[in-house]
């Protein structure tokens, strides 16, 4: 039988070739329409990215002037200088130090933030007793409370008990914006954890304590993370309370050593030196959180979908 004969023998049979077989169209959407949308959504991300970033571009430019050029609307600092920041650091501000006070202002108000959010957040999500709404619900209302009205009543009573120009006139009151803000978050995270993990771990011989140091809370490490760095950044950049309470020079904070910054006459603002502190307070948060964005994420999105 020859090659042509298989071939008539296929045609008779009803089988087609591979290469006869017809091509199926599939409808497509034009390409016009999905491009503009593309273009649309992408202009848009641009457009919300410049206004966000259009300020911190500003005082970053502005602060690698010269104070004879401060005022200058270009671009680019020309020519390029770091005498504000040289300034900054000259000792006569004090500026390192009010960084270190920072640091231990927000840290001190994170670690405790956390410890005491952790532990109410447990007893929220995982504990049945009445009123639990309600208790959760006076929480996050405290934090709405604005800053400044809880100054005067704040400053009688530590100028009573002699906690002003101390670093816990501004720990405490930091406290209780920070603790609202890490129960909420940290309540809504334990809430999609499943209990069955904790009760197979009560099972295997370990306790209550154990079951939730063990099990529950490297499980909750995402929101216990997104949290520390919500609270890190509302203490480093706190101001209001930290300029009512203290006027110590050593106990100040970056954003109050920014705020006193003089010129060299009276009624000269040292825009340059200001613009340059402001940077630099800026930048280490902004290094963080492009650092530690994906957990950031996670955190905040855990518990959206089970």
């Amino acid at each position: 039988m020859t090659i042509s004969d298989l071939r008539n023998a296929a045609t008779d049979s009803g089988a087609v070739a591979p290469d006869a077989r017809t091509a199926v169209v599939r409808p497509q959407k034009p390409k016009a329409q999905r491009t503009w949308r593309s273009y649309s959504v992408y202009a848009g991300l641009a457009l919300i990215f410049a206004y966000c970033l259009a300020p911190f571009y500003w005082m970053l430019v502005s602060s690698l002037r010269r104070t004879a050029d401060i005022f200058d609307n270009t671009l680019l600092p020309a020519p390029f200088s770091l005498e504000n920041y040289t300034k900054v650091f000259d000792g006569s501000t004090m500026f390192g130090q009010a960084l270190l006070n920072s640091l231990i202002v927000a840290g001190t108000t994170t670690t405790f933030a956390l410890v005491l959010g952790v532990s109410a957040a447990y007893a929220i999500s995982r504990l049945d007793f009445r009123f639990k709404s309600v208790i959760l619900g006076v929480i996050i209302a405290t934090s709405m409370f604005p800053g400044i009205s809880v100054v005067v009543p704040l400053l009688r009573l530590f100028t009573d008990i002699g906690w002003i120009n101390t670093y816990q006139a501004m720990i405490v009151p930091n406290l209780s914006f920070a603790i609202p803000l890490a129960v909420w978050n940290l309540t809504t995270f334990m809430k999609a954890l499943p209990f069955d993990l904790e009760e197979a771990a009560m099972i295997d011989g370990c306790t209550k304590w154990q079951a939730f140091r063990k099990v529950l809370l490297p499980l909750a490490a995402p929101g216990v993370f997104t949290t520390a760095i919500l609270t890190f950044i509302h203490s480093w950049n706190e101001f209001i309370i930290a300029l009512s309470m203290v006027n110590d020079p050593k106990i100040q904070t970056a954003t109050v050593a920014i705020s006193k910054f003089t010129g060299a006459t009276e009624f000269q603002a040292p825009f340059g030196e200001q613009m340059a502190a402001g940077v630099i307070v800026t930048v280490p948060l902004v290094i963080m959180v492009l650092i530690f964005q994906r957990r950031i994420v996670e955190g905040l999105t855990a518990g959206a979908s089970k």
